[in-house]
């Protein structure tokens, strides 16, 4: 009897440390990059939409790793996909940090902005700053500084930022040992190419497990005088 509960147990133990090692996450990181072709942008997207497919993303990962992207690069891809609710994005840059890193985005099939940034590793793993619905935009609106500025341009609203790789969020410590990144975006009179009425500052706020713990607004730029 006591061999038999023994040997229960052992399986039991076996099967929990199965079940851990499959629910891991792996950490992303640099060997996701893959520096896109011009080549890739001009025709990948085109030949996608014109097969059966019609533009899918399996159609547009396939192509990724024909064109020598790495099989990190395409499971972030998916993934990517899967979390944005179906935007196709490439990262093509990495920036390593504890305990949320900072990844850029090259996304092929939009209009105006084709660049963005993600924060990864923490708890979701990936965290999209342009997602605006996730801005601390209350607090915003009822500032006196967008009231102000809401006097000037009655049309201004938030937009997502034009990343272009090239410059960092900075980071800063958080309350009990979080992380916060200072993100701007810019504040735009009615359209996409309309008058720039200034810049709105945001922090993304992580706890010290990385767990995502919203945005704060912490002020309006104006915008530089003519």
């Amino acid at each position: 009897m006591r061999t038999t509960r023994l040997v229960e147990a052992l399986a039991l133990l076996a099967g929990c440390a199965m079940a851990q090692s499959q629910g891991a996450v792996r950490k992303i990181d640099a060997s996701a990059v893959w520096q896109v072709s011009p080549q890739f942008l001009a025709t990948a997207p085109a030949s996608c939409y014109k097969s059966s497919d019609s533009g899918s993303l399996e159609c547009l990962t396939g192509r990724m790793a024909k064109a020598g992207a790495p099989t990190a690069a395409v499971t972030f891809t998916r993934e990517l996909y899967k979390q944005s609710h179906g935007q196709f994005g490439i990262m093509t840059g990495f920036q390593p940090q504890r305990p949320v890193a900072f990844a850029w985005i090259t996304y092929p099939l939009r209009a105006n902005t084709n660049y963005g940034l993600v924060l990864v590793n923490g708890r979701p793993p990936i965290v999209d700053v342009e997602d605006l619905k996730l801005l601390d935009r209350k607090t915003m609106e009822h500032s006196p500084q967008f009231q102000d500025l809401k006097n000037q341009f009655p049309k201004v609203d938030v937009w997502p930022g034009d990343r272009d790789g090239k410059i960092w969020p900075n980071a800063q410590a958080g309350a009990n040992g979080g992380t916060q990144f200072v993100v701007s975006y810019p504040l735009i009179n009615g359209c996409h190419a309309c008058q720039r009425a200034g810049l709105a500052i945001f922090t993304w706020n992580f706890g010290a497990d990385g767990k995502f713990l919203g945005t704060s607004f912490v002020g309006v730029t104006p915008a530089p005088l003519n």
